[in-house]
Order: structure tokens, then C-alpha cells, then sequence
């Protein structure tokens, strides 16, 4: 199979080595923090030759394991913010293990600001698969939420509600510590201090779901990795009294570890949206406007906790999390619609909403990892459960033919909505060498169970609620995903590949019950599905040198129905825009091409990826307009073609001060003539996002993150551009153990999100915003003890 793959492979690489290879190990860390360092270059030359044989990045513990015909090399190790690490060394036949590398911190002196081993700044992380997040340098984030985290982050869109997008795509998988859970639900409620790094994988491999056309993001919770005891406590409280605290505490010793942690997170919010319609039909020319103001108030709590176990070359593990929200939320809406030919209100009301929640997740995973003498072998092996329930009641008091609330309302309608979720997660990987390279296996099983049980009528007397036919409903939906993998990857000089493909059978039904089934078709009550797909994916590396290396890679993936977009009951939380899903929507399937290049050069890395994304049955969501009123539910279109270019960089420019930026840049064609379009809708959109951090003589660190949005299409319309800029000032005392920040947020008030759609016989606008001009203030302690 290997000489295959490198028959193959050699028709598109120049001169590739074939040779009976030793393998040469080690891990790569900073031993002021004891601390490794993935992503570090690892490179070997020959004597008196300045291009690498061969070369690799550490992994995400810091070891590299290398093949190399056997010999007299020299080693060179770097990394940004690190001097960089030289030795000669002799690679017998049977391989070599240079054991630990510790890498120096650079130090220079300068002019009358004297900054000794000063912490180069590097939020954003380029690396092979995509990009690796650091939260804690990136000041704006502390206090904040990972939502928060999210918007700083190079081609990461995050709309106003809260949902998240990746290089245009609102369809993404989310993993908490590498797993399926319901805390990606409300990603809000995970607070940034909790969160030791984001990963973002943009074309993934076979190892991961199939599922979403968008890549993964990869959410590492803070575990305790530093062996005695470690204690940090955190306070932010920001204007509109938003508080978020948290202590963590944890021990690790060489046979055990412990850790836990608490959050509180009282975040209210106040916000307004716009819309304004225009529409004609039969010779009816009608307007529409509505108005809303809105304010929320909510309160989290969040106790995360686990512990490792370790005997021999076994680990044992318990993760955990639990996390309660209650809710208190106020809207009202006036709209009205006038008939502009005869400027006679056709309808007028106010709608004040109270709306009380309570939900509370839960997450728990046992974990068994074993190693094994060889550092390429691994076992792993996990279940995990993750539930999530939420009730929400609604109370709407309801004034006709006024745009003002005075006086008793007309009538009082009510719903109470009932929703579980749950997650059981199975999961086996291993790997081990073989035929000279490296076999990754694996299986996987998800199970999943989504009830949502809905209540919508009028309120009596009584105060009980007396339920409308035509709204109330129960929605199942449960469905299985069984997956099996299979990964070979082999490294031969300056040249590394993978191959994969993984099996994905998926079972799923959904079912209608407790409605009337007269306003239902029959099929639509009960639907179930069975499909068999394959996904294979390619990754190919090429080192040019130890500053240059070129990647391509190919994925093939999909994108089943969400739960809440099949149920075909409106929602009529707001009776002029109204929701509905569609029970019969198809899965999308995605071919996904990515061409990338790294460079890196002391203070200054550049990594430039030119992607394309074809989606076959693109889903996106569609309005229709029908007596004034509004209709918006998911439909399958034909296809979308998505194209561009991203670029990330890291920019020393001088040892104080360093720029992260990243620019984005796609064509999108969408084309919805399926569902009465014209013609397909194209458009140019682009995203930009920059991050700079200056080192203050006194230890002060002053900040500055700007985000700006282009326009972009979807099949009816477009979201209009956004941009905001937020500051931030941090101080460190003794040692590092204290740190004093404040963040200015949105500072010139910038921050809204605004679009237009179009449709036979409408056109609309609309404007949501927020509060997001707010000021946070956060003191941390940190407390190690041997």
C-alpha cells in the first residue's frame, strides 16, 4: 500500500528519497514555564547545506517523531518568540531519541524601555490543519465569553444571535474537548477564562465527523496541566452591573491530578431591531414596519470539575460539566400595515412578551488513554452523555388597532415550551506504525434524542392556557451516526501525506404528535431516513526549507437537518414573522479543496490558503410573504459555489509591539433557481480582523482589536457590513500573579447587524442592535505551590 501511495505521490513532487528510514524522537518546551510547545519547526540539514532534508511540526504535546535515512545531521528547532535551538547530531540505524529540547526565550535591550525575555504575543497560530486560538493574549477577551473569543478570531463570523459561521459558512462543528456535546448549544454560556485554547480545523480529515460544511472548532477546556497545586480567581464587572467570577483549583502529582472550578455570570443586555417591507400584490401596494425594544436578564452558574488517574503507561480520566441559566427577558413590538394607495391601516397592534427560562447541561465523559514504548502507538477509548434541559414560558399581552401599550390589553395568549436534548457519545482510536508509516483507526457512535413539546393559546381567566390547534405541537427527533475511519500517513524527506476515508451510516426519524392532524400532511407526522456514505480525504505537506512549506488537502463531507429545521409548525413567537422548518429537507453534501502556504521567518510568519467549497442541495433559509405576513424556513437550492483567499499574519515590528492580522476574502454563487429564482445570486464578501499589542515600559500591555465584515450574499438578499474596534489595557504585578485589565468595548458604537431581502412581490430591510458600546473591569490572581 505505501509504495503505491508514493508511485502516486512522486508524479507530483520532484525527487523524493526511497530509503530504509530511522526514526529520530524528542518533545519540544519552554522549560521557564515547563510548559511544551506544539507546532514548532523541527528540521535536519547536511553539513554545509542550507535546505532541510527533512522536517515536521511538533504535535500538540510537543513531541515530533521524524524518518530519516540513518547519518550525520544537524538539528535545528524554532519558534516564534524563541531563539533558536542548533546541535549536530548522529543517527544510528536503529534511531535515536534526543529526549527533551528547551527552547530560550529571546531577549533584546532597547533604548531607555529595557524588556527582558518579553512574551511575544501570538493569539492566532497558524498550523497545518488551520489555526490554534489563545484566548489569554488577546486582552478583549478577558471577562468575556467564548462567544467573545469567537469574534476575535481570523474568518469566524459571529451574527448578532449569537450563531457562528467559518469562512461564510453557517454550518460548523462544534466539539467541547474534542466531543459531541450540548454545551455547543449556547455557546454563551461557556465563559472565556474557562478556555485554554480554540482550534479551528478548516478542511478536516477523516478523524472527524463528516458533519457540517464549515470545519471544526475545537473547544480545550483549562485541565490544571502543571504539576503541584494551581489556584487562579477572576473578577469582571463591567457597566449594567455585568459580573463574571470564577476560582479554579487544581493537583497533579505523577500519579494523580485533580482539578475543578466555579463561574458566575450575570450578564443583562438591552437591544432594538428594525424592519421595514415593502410588498405588492394583485395591485396591492402594502407596507409593513415593526419596532422592537428588548431587554435580558440572566444568570449563570457553571462547576466544572475532573481528575486523571495514571498507573503504568494508563491514564484514566473523568470530565465534567454542569452549568444552570435562569432567564427573565421583556420585549415589545408595535407594527402596523398600511395600504400605500390608500394609506388606510390595514393592522395595528402591540405585543409586550415576558418570557421567564430555566435550562440547565450537563456533560460527563470517562476517558481511557494507554501509551506505549513506541510514542507513534496510542489507544484511546471513551463514552460520554450530555444533556440539556430547557423550559421557557411566555406571557404576551396583546393591544389591537394601537401602536402604544395603554391600558388593559385586548387578550393575554401564553406558551410553554419543554425542550430535551441528549447526547451519548462512544468512541474508540488507535494507532500504530506500520509498513513504515502511520495507521490511525477508529469508531465512533453518536446517539441523539431532541423533545421539544410546545404550547401556544390563549390565556384564560384562570391563568391556565387554553391551546390553539393550529400552533401547539410535540417534535421528536432522534437519530444514530455509526463511523468508522481509517488514516495512513507516512513522511519522507522535506515531504509528508495522509490518505483517509471514513464510513458514516446515519439512522434518523422524526415525529409530530399531539396536533391536529388535519392541518398536517400525513407523511409529514412521522419521517424516517437510513443513508450510507462514504468521505475520503487527502493531506499533503511539502517542506521547502525550514521557512516554507506548501499543503494541499481534500475533504468530502456533509450537512444533515438540524433538529428545529424539520418540525413544519410556526413558531409565532412573533405573529408578522413567522418560522417554520421543513420536515423533508435533504442532507447537504460537500467537496472541499484547500491549497495553502506557511512561512515563517523569525518575528514575521505569513500563511496564505486558497479554498473551494461546491454543495450539492445547499440549504438556506427562504421568505415568502402571504397576507402581510412573513414565512421563514430552511429549503434545499441547487447548489453553492464558495471560493477565496485567507490570509494570517504575525508581524514583530518591533520588540515591543506586534501586529496579528488575517484578511479573508470569497466569491459566492448561490444558485436558488430551484425555488423560483431568476438566476443564481453572486456576490463578493470579505472579512479583516486585526490585533495590536504594545508592551508598556511598567509592565503595562495596551491593546487594540479591529473587526470589519463586508457584505454578504445569501439566495434572498444580503447582510450589510459591520465593523467595530475595541480596547483594552492590562497590568501585571508581582510576578504575574496579579493582573489587573479593562476593556473598552466597541469603543465608537459601530456594532449592529443589518441586511435586505427580495422575493417575488417584497422587498425588506431590517436592523438588529445591541448593547455593545460597554466598559469591563477584571482582576486575576494566580497561586502556584509545589
Amino acid at each position: 500500500m505505501k509504495y503505491i501511495l508514493i508511485s502516486v505521490i512522486s508524479l507530483l513532487f520532484i525527487n523524493p528519497v526511497f530509503c530504509q528510514n530511522a526514526m529520530v524522537e524528542g518533545v519540544v518546551s519552554d522549560p521557564d514555564s515547563g510548559k511544551v510547545i506544539p507546532f514548532a519547526q523541527v528540521a535536519f540539514y547536511q553539513e554545509n547545506s542550507n535546505s532541510p532534508v527533512t522536517g515536521a511540526t511538533t504535535k500538540d504535546d510537543g513531541s515530533f517523531s521524524i524518518p530519516i535515512e540513518p547519518g550525520k545531521y544537524r538539528i535545528v528547532v524554532s519558534f516564534v518568540g524563541y531563539k533558536d535551538y542548533e546541535e549536530q547530531v548522529n543517527i544510528p540505524e536503529s534511531g535515536l531519541d534526543v529526549g527533551e529540547i528547551g527552547l530560550s526565550v529571546e531577549e533584546e535591550i532597547m533604548e531607555e524601555v529595557v524588556v527582558k525575555g518579553n512574551e511575544r504575543k501570538t493569539p492566532v497560530l497558524a498550523t497545518m490543519e488551520g489555526m490554534t486560538i489563545k484566548p489569554d493574549q488577546t486582552i478583549a477577551n478577558v471577562g468575556g465569553s467564548l462567544l467573545d473569543i469567537l469574534r476575535n478570531t481570523p474568518s469566524v463570523n459571529v451574527s448578532d444571535d449569537g450563531s457562528v459561521s467559518l469562512r461564510g459558512s453557517g454550518s460548523t462543528n462544534v466539539l467541547i474537548d474534542g466531543r459531541n456535546s450540548a454545551l455547543a448549544t449556547d455557546l454563551e454560556q461557556i465563559p472565556a477564562s474557562a478556555i485554554e485554547e480554540v482550534e479551528i480545523i478548516n478542511n478536516p480529515n477523516a478523524k472527524y465527523d463528516a458533519s457540517s460544511d464549515g470545519g471544526v472548532i475545537n473547544i480545550k477546556l483549562k485541565r490544571g496541566e502543571d504539576l503541584g497545586t494551581t489556584a487562579r480567581a477572576e473578577l469582571t464587572m463591567g457597566t449594567r452591573m455585568r459580573t463574571n467570577s470564577n476560582v479554579s483549583l487544581s493537583r497533579r502529582t505523577t500519579k494523580f491530578a485533580v482539578y475543578g472550578g466555579y463561574s458566575f455570570r450575570q450578564w443583562p443586555r438591552v437591544g432594538s431591531r428594525e424592519t421595514e417591507r415593502r410588498s405588492s400584490f394583485d395591485g396591492e401596494n402594502e407596507l409593513f414596519r415593526q419596532e422592537q425594544e428588548s431587554r435580558n436578564e440572566d444568570q449563570e452558574h457553571t462547576i466544572n470539575y475532573g481528575g486523571d488517574y495514571f498507573w503504568g503507561q494508563n491514564k484514566l480520566s473523568i470530565e465534567g460539566v454542569f452549568n444552570t441559566e435562569d432567564e427573565n427577558d421583556f420585549q415589545s413590538s408595535s407594527a402596523f400595515i398600511q395600504n400605500l394607495d390608500t394609506e388606510e391601516f390595514l393592522t395595528r397592534y402591540v405585543r409586550n412578551n415576558t418570557e421567564t427560562e430555566e435550562n440547565y447541561t450537563y456533560d460527563n465523559a470517562l476517558i481511557y488513554e494507554r501509551d506505549f514504548d513506541d510514542k507513534d502507538k496510542f489507544f484511546r477509548a471513551s463514552a460520554s452523555v450530555s444533556i440539556r434541559d430547557q423550559v421557557e414560558d411566555q406571557n404576551i399581552a396583546i393591544f389591537n388597532n394601537r401602536l402604544i401599550a395603554e391600558g388593559d390589553p385586548n387578550r393575554t395568549e401564553g406558551s410553554t415550551t419543554d425542550e430535551f436534548r441528549n447526547t451519548s457519545v462512544i468512541q474508540v482510536d488507535y494507532a500504530t506504525p506500520i509498513i513504515g508509516g502511520l495507521l490511525e483507526t477508529g469508531y465512533k457512535s453518536i446517539f441523539r434524542k431532541f423533545d421539544n413539546d410546545y404550547i401556544y393559546g390563549l390565556i384564560e381567566n384562570s391563568g391556565e392556557i387554553s391551546p390553539y390547534d393550529s400552533i401547539s405541537n410535540r417534535f421528536i427527533y432522534q437519530d444514530q451516526i455509526h463511523a468508522l475511519y481509517g488514516i495512513y500517513s507516512d513522511s519522507l524527506p522535506n515531504f509528508n501525506y495522509a490518505v483517509g476515508l471514513r464510513a458514516e451510516q446515519t439512522i434518523l426519524e422524526n415525529e409530530l404528535s399531539n396536533v391536529n392532524t388535519s392541518l398536517v400532511e400525513e407523511e409529514d407526522l412521522f419521517n424516517s431516513q437510513q443513508y450510507l456514505n462514504f468521505f475520503p480525504s487527502v493531506q499533503l505537506a511539502y517542506h521547502v526549507n525550514d521557512n516554507n512549506t506548501v499543503k494541499a488537502t481534500y475533504s468530502r463531507r456533509i450537512d444533515r437537518p438540524r433538529a428545529w429545521r424539520l418540525n413544519p409548525f410556526p413558531d409565532f413567537a412573533d405573529s408578522l414573522n413567522v418560522r417554520v422548518g421543513e420536515p423533508n429537507l435533504q442532507p447537504e453534501y460537500i467537496n472541499s479543496f484547500e491549497l495553502g502556504h506557511m512561512y515563517q521567518n523569525g518575528g514575521f510568519t505569513l500563511t496564505t490558503n486558497a479554498f473551494y467549497r461546491r454543495i450539492n442541495n445547499q440549504v438556506d433559509w427562504i421568505v415568502r410573504v402571504e397576507d402581510g405576513i412573513s414565512y421563514r424556513g430552511p429549503q434545499n437550492l441547487n447548489t453553492g459555489n464558495f471560493y477565496g483567499l485567507e490570509f494570517i499574519n504575525t508581524t514583530e515590528i518591533a520588540n515591543w509591539w506586534n501586529v496579528n492580522a488575517s484578511y479573508s476574502i470569497f466569491q459566492s454563487i448561490i444558485d436558488g433557481t430551484n425555488i423560483g429564482a431568476e438566476e443564481p445570486n453572486s456576490g463578493l464578501s470579505w472579512y479583516a480582523k486585526v490585533t495590536t499589542d504594545i508592551s508598556l515600559p511598567l509592565d503595562i500591555n495596551l491593546q487594540f482589536t479591529g473587526n470589519y465584515f463586508a457584505p454578504e450574499i445569501e439566495a434572498q438578499g444580503r447582510d450589510l457590513a459591520r465593523y467595530y474596534i475595541d480596547g483594552s489595557l492590562q497590568r501585571y504585578f508581582f510576578d504575574k500573579q496579579l493582573t489587573l485589565s479593562a476593556s473598552f468595548r466597541d469603543l465608537f458604537d459601530t456594532r449592529n447587524f443589518r441586511g435586505e431581502n427580495f422575493g417575488p412581490g417584497f422587498e425588506q430591510t431590517f436592523t438588529r442592535k445591541r448593547e455593545t458600546q460597554i466598559m469591563l473591569f477584571t482582576a486575576s490572581y494566580n497561586f502556584k505551590a509545589d
